[in-house]
């Protein structure tokens, strides 16, 4: 046995206190490394399987002699039940789930930063904590509620402002969004502007800078990582939204023209018809080959965001 090196008093205790540690403390500490080490990997494992899936009932569509990848990306003709002449093309589904998203983040991008900002720098404590509280009680509002309010509310509200024909659209849709994508930015980005050192705001203060150019200068570029990654969950939110968007864009499937005109998303297709198309045909196929492009559409936001936020730790 090495005798404990007395001269360095840090290693001398270490090398008693391992000594005196029970043998079910030594094998409690290993099990838990274990544990903690799985639950990292388990998310990994999860996201590839679910993949493995998807794309496993999608792949005999691929395999098959009559489907074409080009026509399903590029033609917006979808008539996957017709007798003669089925058609699977999602261009025009494409194009209604990203005119909604930009439609829904332009909204919601500034009034939810705007609202972290107020809560992190602007608000007496009570006021605060009052106002974290309705903002997790918005997050926690089911899907389905916010389409009710977006089919039976704010479609009347649209045909009674803008003359619309009908008010399930791109507007409707893209109002509902950001409103479900609001409290995600808001909550992460006070605690993105909360987790800039205090010492910030005491050294900008000190140097005579006023409460706005605190905020633009000092704050701002300090949590611009956090703040870019709440804008991402809400991008994320808005692409992957099922319900919502299926009770209030109208479920029509062309190429939208203009922000009153009614779309159907990749999302609430798949939930539409998934039930409806018979296990193992080609219609099951292609609304799965669907679900493995949402994947490869989230995958490329979550790779650009993430090279972005690289570069801006760079800099």
């Amino acid at each position: 046995m090495i005798a404990p090196d007395t001269q360095n008093p840090v290693k001398f205790d270490m090398a008693v206190r391992r000594a005196v540690r029970p043998a079910w403390a030594v094998y409690g500490e290993k099990a838990l490394t274990v544990l903690i080490y799985l639950c990292g990997i388990s998310a990994i494992v999860f996201v590839l399987s679910i993949f493995f899936f998807v794309f496993k009932e999608a792949f005999p569509i691929l395999a098959s002699k009559h489907f074409s990848i080009t026509q399903f990306l590029f033609s917006e003709q979808w008539y996957p039940t017709s007798e003669l002449n089925k058609r699977y093309g999602v261009l025009a589904m494409l194009a209604g789930t990203f005119s909604v998203t930009i439609l829904a983040m332009v909204i919601a991008v500034p009034f939810g930063l705007g609202a972290a900002i107020y809560i992190s720098e602007f608000c007496t404590p009570k006021v605060r904590e009052t106002l974290k509280i309705i903002i997790e009680l918005l997050a926690a509002i089911p899907s389905v509620v916010w389409g009710f309010i977006g089919l039976t509310v704010m479609s009347r509200l649209i045909v009674q402002y803008t003359g619309a024909p009908v008010g399930v659209n791109i507007l409707n849709g893209g109002i509902i969004l950001a409103l479900m994508s609001v409290p995600i930015i808001v909550s992460i980005g006070e605690d993105a502007l909360k987790a800039v050192p205090d010492s910030y705001r005491e050294a900008g203060l000190a140097l005579g800078a006023t409460k706005w150019q605190l905020i633009r200068r000092v704050l701002l570029p300090a949590a611009k990582t956090g703040l870019l990654a709440a804008v991402l969950l809400g991008v994320g939110r808005g692409v992957g939204e099922t319900m919502a968007v299926l009770m209030a864009t109208g479920h029509a499937v062309h190429i939208p023209t203009g922000i009153l005109d009614s779309v159907r998303t990749l999302t609430a297709n798949i939930a539409a018809e998934l039930g409806e198309a018979p296990a193992g045909s080609d219609h099951y196929r292609v609304l799965f080959l669907t679900g493995v492009l949402l994947f490869t559409i989230t995958f490329v936001v979550n790779l650009a965001a993430d090279l972005i936020v690289r570069g801006i730790r760079k800099k």
